[in-house]
């Protein structure tokens, strides 16, 4: 008997891409065939970089993986999952806030769509401290936010409000 395809979709609106979300996946590549890293819409959060922006940092992280592909969705992660043919949904957890946060969703998921598992990676504790909000948040104020992002990632306009000072 084949074996399907392990394809997981790691949802996200990546605003911006983290070394958080790059060790994640990294870590997450021998567990599956094919990951989707999913640029979501979410009505309840409003981003700072745009939709091409983010897709591109996405593809230049990952452009030595093969089994790592990029899109974006609108609507229920569970449905672009099955648009996609994913049986997993890949979740990283920093905290235990994280962990109630994503339970829940991971149970309506199930509830939905008993056929999609969760599967949660606790992040490396050298990362745990590090989300988009706040690497927006040292961008908008004009820090430098490089030891939070992949390399090859620069927020262009922090590093400009640098040079003024």
């Amino acid at each position: 008997m084949e074996r399907l395809p392990r394809i997981a979709v790691y949802p996200g609106t990546f605003d911006p891409v983290t070394r958080g979300h790059e060790a994640l996946v990294k870590r997450a590549l021998p567990m599956f065939d094919e990951i989707w890293l999913a640029i979501g819409h979410n009505a309840k959060k409003q981003t700072m970089f745009s939709l091409e922006q983010r897709i591109a940092w996405l593809e230049l992280v990952f452009k030595d993986e093969a089994k790592v592909k990029v899109d974006y969705f609108d609507g229920l992660t569970i449905q672009y999952c099955k648009r996609r043919q994913a049986t997993f949904i890949l979740r990283g957890l920093r905290s235990s806030t994280d962990f109630e946060f994503e339970r829940n969703i991971a149970q309506a998921n199930q509830a939905m769509e008993p056929g999609i598992e969760t599967v949660f990676l606790v992040s490396d504790p050298g990362l745990s401290a590090i989300n988009s909000s706040i690497v927006r948040d040292i961008y908008r104020h004009g820090g430098d936010t490089r030891p939070f992002l992949p390399k090859g990632i620069v927020l262009e306009q922090a590093m400009d409000r640098q040079k003024k000072r």
